[in-house]
């Protein structure tokens, strides 16, 4: 695997550590280098995504290097800027202007 860069995206299985029983999307912020671990095992912080790439939770996990399964950047996004569902717009209440001599 080649060196972890903030950004990278994974895919999360049980294959990084048994507590991902259900896989899970994740953008990486930073690796904790400085943190003592067991050989080959590894901190990592940053975002869980949903399926449509959006951070739905800010996590820190604990995980094997070699189980990580690396994602192309646009495995997730439908479309580039397409990031957050479109509500259509309601437009504002118009008030009515004071009737003259009320």
């Amino acid at each position: 695997m080649t060196a972890l860069r903030a950004g990278m995206l994974f895919h999360v299985t049980r294959a990084a550590s048994p507590q991902f029983v259900q896989p899970i999307f994740f953008r990486l912020i930073r690796v904790h280098a400085d943190w003592i671990t067991y050989d080959a095992w590894i901190w990592l912080d940053g975002y869980q995504l949903d399926d449509r790439g959006d951070a739905v939770a800010r996590r820190s996990i604990f995980v094997q290097k070699a189980g990580l399964r690396v994602l192309a950047p646009s495995s997730l996004a439908s479309a580039p800027g397409d990031r957050r569902a479109r509500r259509p717009r309601q437009p504002a209440p118009r008030r009515s202007a004071p009737l003259a001599g009320s």
